[in-house]
Formats: structure tokens, sequence, C-alpha cells
């Protein structure tokens, strides 16, 4: 936006601070995953003087080298911070991963920042802004968060830049794709012999300069005559997009009446409109190539959001209550004011311990300070509530694998704890005589079960502390113990959040697992009358064992339960024995009658028995029923009951046939479909749970990414009986 460069504190080696909210700018970066977000911090790192060549810190790492597992599968899977200092500023980028199933991050991320910057690759095709990065513009700009794009990938480009922005326009601007305009357009120097033109400089469209990066520094030139002449058309339209965002209504006439509009209210305007949210810039960016200092385009970015971003000051911060739930006034960005930070991320480090990136929207933090963490309501995920005084520890500045120390954090600012041992992701630290709890973010549910079990007693005794360990850093996913299946199963986010899950067990926390199948929580019932007589009758010298009792077994509606009804007469079974018979019908029905789930829903009547006035007890009545149980089950037709929920499944109109005719692949019924609006259909089905374990997975590749659904939990419901005699079957050759 302006023409030169701008000095830049924070020289590599030492952390930028901030000293006032008016000095911040925090950015997050978006865009699917292989667009170039990381590449492009390590470039904006280097040129702003961050790091020395090829985005190398001192300790030979890169800016983005925060995770061993980020090596070995060779993409983001964490939320990373990038602290730069440029023009006077602090700039916090925040780094997130492209691949839908960290989607946990990217919302962290959209918390902690004040405007975004969506990375779109000219290497894809002129239509592959995917859905996912649509769904998060359009997040946004229900919030009102100013966003930027950048276009990345030009020297592999298999669409041009003018192309790409108008596709941009078409998807990001709606009703307005004036609304989405480039500031500069590429440069192309003389084509290879491969016939591609090169991007060697950028010239900017309100100030006519062309900024050359042949050299590897930026360097101002004057356009030529013809240059000129193919700017007018590009540059007329970034004027009037301006000007309609104006908040002088008499602009557009005077500048339709021929009026030349200065350069420095143009810029003004500009960064008014990028600041509120209401005009989105395009620019292009690329990485220094050889021992270039500078990428072309990075300071044009750079100064775009020093210029045009939005301090901290003008981002209103979250609802604030008592950890009780009373209401308290709004926070404004102030260092003075009362102590209000946010745990956007927790992470592990192997010497340093538990590491929280916090978020500071009120007051100062400062180190060594005792400040209270309250919890964050999340205790359905493993996460439990909690208020408690904790001190903080020394505060950093993240710069690859290096924690760089900082003075202070104050309001608006990013810096990251140490040695918070008990606060997680979402909680809030507030000042230990004034102890508040900030509205929770919104959070994806996670719903792809992975069950493991301990691969050995040793691993047996540190799954638990691991687990605890990993559900702390990660919001997204769900620990469940269940009761029923006595399985321990993650719900994970997809199968790439499954595998990172068990990495970090196996290679942060030495936890080995195995991965055993999903078991759902089907249950047995009678599908008809019968009857049944357990006999327990042993005598082994000394004192014996004897029970009989007769019982009948009817079904009953389905959420009934099992109800035990006492109808002896004549005292054939002594009261004091009528309880044991209960106990021991009970204790069979959850263990199940024929493949060992839960029986549910039927009424079970002792109508007599007989018992012995010494060898009678308590345990032999016992086993008695539950041997009348199994006698009854034995005579009967026993239905498998199956979970059925009900699926809310929100996709794109054009993928709407696709998905019912899944849902009907999979035993479903459709119960209606609602037009959202938006060219979006909301499809409500009833599906068996056994057939849904893997339908986050399969409902991405359905929709292309596009589609997102919850469950819920309805009723049990008969099982067809193909599919009860397949689970019979692998009952039987589980046992064996």
């Amino acid at each position: 936006m302006g023409a030169t460069s701008r000095t830049h504190p924070g020289a590599a080696g030492r952390a930028v601070t901030a000293d006032h909210p008016a000095s911040v700018r925090n950015v997050v970066l978006v865009g699917h995953s292989g667009s170039g977000k990381t590449t492009l911090v390590e470039a904006l790192a280097l040129t702003a003087g961050a790091v020395g060549r090829a985005g190398r810190v001192e300790d030979g790492a890169t800016v983005s080298d925060h995770d061993e597992i980020e090596h070995r599968q060779q993409r983001s899977v964490q939320l990373s911070l990038v602290p730069l200092g440029w023009g006077g500023c602090k700039i916090n980028l925040l780094d997130t991963p492209g691949y839908a199933d960290f989607v946990g991050e990217l919302r962290a991320g959209l918390r902690a920042a004040d405007a975004a910057l969506f990375v779109v690759s000219a290497a894809q095709e002129a239509d592959a802004v995917d859905g996912a990065t649509r769904a998060v513009w359009q997040e946004c700009a229900a919030v009102g968060m100013p966003r930027a794009i950048v276009v990345t990938h030009l020297e592999t480009a298999r669409t041009g830049f003018e192309e790409l922005t108008a596709v941009c326009g078409r998807i990001f601007g709606g009703d307005d794709p004036d609304a989405v305009l480039p500031l500069y357009l590429p440069r192309h120097g003389a084509p290879h012999a491969d016939g591609h033109s090169p991007v060697t400089g950028l010239t900017g469209l309100l100030s006519r300069k062309v900024f050359d990066y042949t050299t590897g520094e930026r360097t101002e030139l004057e356009p030529g005559p013809e240059e000129t002449a193919l700017l007018d058309g590009a540059r007329n339209r970034l004027i009037e997009g301006i000007i309609a965002e104006s908040e002088d209504e008499t602009l557009m006439d005077r500048y339709l009446g021929g009026e030349e509009i200065d350069l420095a209210t143009l810029v003004a305007d500009l960064e008014k409109a990028v600041a509120r949210g209401t005009f989105h810039p395009v620019l292009a960016a690329a990485p220094a190539a050889g021992d270039a200092r500078q990428g072309l385009g990075t300071v044009e970015l750079l100064e775009l959001i020093t210029g045009g971003f939005p301090t901290p000051l003008e981002h209103p911060a979250p609802a604030v209550t008592t950890p009780d739930g009373a209401p308290r006034p709004a926070l404004d960005c102030d260092p003075a004011g009362p102590l209000v930070a946010e745990v956007v991320k927790t992470a592990s480090d192997p010497y340093v311990g538990r590491i929280s990136m916090v978020r500071v929207f009120s007051g100062t933090l400062r180190p060594d300070e005792t400040v209270h963490v309250s919890g964050h309501g999340l205790a359905d995920r493993g996460h439990e509530d909690h208020d408690v005084d904790e001190k903080v520890g020394a505060l950093t500045a993240p710069f690859g694998r290096q924690q760089r120390p900082l003075p202070h954090a104050v309001a608006g600012d990013l810096a990251c704890v140490a040695k918070l041992s008990r606060a997680e992701t979402g909680d809030t630290l507030s000042a230990k005589d004034d102890p508040l709890l900030m509205e929770p973010w919104r959070m994806p549910d996670p719903l792809l079960p992975l069950a493991i079990r301990a691969h050995s007693k040793a691993d047996e005794d540190k799954l638990s502390q691991g687990l605890t360990r990993l559900a702390a850093e990660d919001p997204t996913m769900r620990l469940e113990q269940n009761q029923d299946t006595h399985q321990v199963v993650l719900w994970c986010m997809g199968e790439a959040h499954a595998d990172v899950a068990l990495e970090r067990l196996r290679k942060r926390y030495g936890v080995q697992v195995d991965v055993v199948p999903h078991r759902v929580q089907l249950r047995e019932t009678f599908g008809g009358n019968a009857a049944g007589r357990g006999r327990h009758v042993k005598q082994s010298g000394g004192h014996g064992q004897y029970a009989i009792c007769e019982i009948d077994v009817e079904p009953l509606p389905a959420g009934s339960g099992i109800e035990f009804v006492d109808k002896v007469v004549g005292g054939a079974v002594p009261r004091q024995f009528i309880p044991s018979v209960e106990k021991g019908v009970r204790a069979q029905a959850a263990r199940g009658v024929v493949a060992g789930y839960p029986l549910v829903d039927v009424r079970i009547t002792l109508r007599d028995g007989k018992a012995h006035s010494v060898d009678s007890s308590d345990a032999a009545f016992q086993t008695a029923g539950a041997l009348a149980l199994r006698e009854a089950a034995a005579q009967a037709r026993i239905h498998l009951l199956e979970p059925v929920a009900e699926l809310e499944v929100l996709v794109a109109d054009e993928y709407v046939g696709t998905v019912m005719s899944d849902l009907s692949g999979r035993r479903g019924r459709v119960v209606g479909t609602e037009q959202t609006g938006d060219a979006h259909t909301l499809v409500r089905a009833e599906v068996p749970e056994i057939e849904i374990g893997r339908y986050a997975v399969d409902l991405r590749s359905l929709s292309h990414g596009t589609g997102r659904f919850s469950r819920t939990y309805t009723r049990h419901e008969p099982m067809p009986q193909q599919v009860a005699d397949r689970m019979r079957d692998e009952v039987g050759a589980g046992a064996h």
C-alpha cells in the first residue's frame, strides 16, 4: 500500500515485544492443505528480518518446526504462532492446518486473531477453492472479521492471477464481487523455454509504481507507457470499489465528475474498509529464491497487515461471567484493566513440560504471578471443569523450536506460558482475587470412534495418564470409557486426527495401544412369552446348596427396562430369598442371555419354587434365578436391538441426491429435508448406529469436504434377522 519498505524491529534471535495493543496485529492464515500457508509465513519472516536465509533460525530449524509428527506426515497438524516485527508493529501470525481433521486448531486460530488471510493456490484449477475454505469465509463474514486473500504458487500456476481473482470475487464476494479486488497485478518476465513467463514483480494499481524483485530486493520502478495503459481498467475498478465503501458520500460524485482523487485519500479509505471487513484485497506472494532477501509480494503483504488490518482495540472481546455464571461488564482491551486471558492451545514439551498459548484480552500478564484458572464446560469430552489458582511460569514467544523470553504480554497480545499444570485449551486465566470465565468458542463434535486397548500390562499402567494429557491438549477429541461395551473410545474428527492421536500416545507419552473394532451398544429382548425353571442343587458333604425357582418372562414396550414381579404363594420361596432371585435375574439380564448384550424391556415374574431349611441360601437363589432366565431364553425368540441415531446432514444442494442414496444403503430412513437458503439442504434421517461408524470419513468423500452432520441417539429397535445372525456369529467366533 505504501511505496517503500518500512523499518522493522525484532531481528533474528530476539523476541518482539508489544507495549500497547495499538501496535499489535493478530492474523490467522486460512487455506486448504497444500495452499502454501507455512511457506508464506517463512517468507514473511525472512522479509521481516526475523530469520536468516531460507527461513532458518539460529539452530538451523525453520519457523515452522514445531512437531516431529508434522515432519513425518509432511503436513501441518497443529496451530503455530510466529511473531514478527514490522513498521513499529508486532505481527502475530497464526498458521493453521489446512486438513479438515484439524478444524479445532483452525477454530483456536480464529478465536485468537483479529483478521484473516485466506491463502489460495494458483497451482489448482480455477474453481478449486474448497468447500471448507468457503465455509470458514462465511463464518468470518458472520462476525465481521476483516479478511484478505493471498494468491500463492504463481511460479507453477495453472490458473492466471486475473482469472483466479475473478473466481475469488465470485465465491467470496457473493452479491458484491467488487468487494474482492486486487491491489497489485503481477509483472511477468521473458518466457522460459517451456513458454511459462515467470512473475518478476508487482505493479501497484493505486500508486502506478512497479515493484521489481528480480534482484532479490524490492526495487521501485516507473511503469512504461504500455503497462500504464494495461493498468487503467483494473485501476478504475479498484478505485470505484474503494469509493463505494468510503464514509465520504461525496467522493463517488466527485470521482464520476472527473475529479482525480488523491492517493492518500484512497489509501486511507481502503485501510478503513479493510479494517471494517467490508473490502477484501487480493495480493500475490511467492517465497524468496536462492539467496534473495525478500519474497515477491511479502513487503506489500506486511504493509497491508500493519496499515489495513485492525488492532485488538477494534475487536470486541468475548463475553465474560464469574465462574458461577453471574454476568460481568464487557471487557475493554486495556493493559491496565482486569486480567483476562484465554488458553487457545495446549502443548507438551519434553524438556519444559506443558506449554499454554494464551491470548490476553484485558490487563497485562507477567511471569511468576499467580492467576486463577477457570474451567471450560467440556466435561463430556473428558475435560473436567475446575477453578484453581496456579503460578505462571516464564512468558515466551515461540519461534520454531525455540522459546524466546518475554517480559510481559499486554492486552491484545499472544504469548506462551510455561508450567500451568492444570490449565487446558479453552480455560480462562484471570486475577486470583477477581476470577472470571470467558464465553467458550464453538467446537465441532468428534464423530469418528477409535476403540483402543493397552498393548501390554506396562502400557495399561500408563494409558490413563497418557489419555488425560492427550485430551487436555485437544478439545476436539472426546474420551469415552464405555460402561456397556467396556471399551476405551477416542472420538476423533477423522482418520488423520486419529493417526496423530495414536502417534502422540506412542511417541510423546510412551504408551503402545492396539486399535480394536468399535462396538455399538446392542441390547437383547424377548420376542414372545417364555417360562424357565432354575434348579441349583448340590450336595458335597456338609453344608449343601439348594434353590429352585420358576419364572415367566414376557416382553414389554421399548424403554420399559427390567420389571420384576413376585407372585409366589404359600411360601414356596421364603420371603428372605425373593430379593436374591431378583438379584440373580437382574445380574443375568445385565450379562445378556444369547449374545452377551444387556437384556431390556421384559417383565420377569417369579411364580413358584422350592427351598431347603438348611441348604438354601442367598447365593443359591441368585444362581437359580440366573439359570431360570437362561432356560427361558433358550425356549424363546430373542431379538437383538440396535441403537438408532437421528442424523442431521447439512450438504450442498448438488450432493443431496448422493447423500440420500448413501443413507438408504445404510438402512437409513430419510424423515425430512429442509432448504437453508444458501444453496444447502438439511437432510434428516434415522440410521442404525452400526452403519455410521465411519460416516465422518465417508460424508467428507461424498460431499467433497462440504458436508457436516450431527447425530443424536433416539432409541433401540429390533435388528433385521440377517444382521442379527451375523452379529451372533461374530460373538461366537470371538468366544473361541
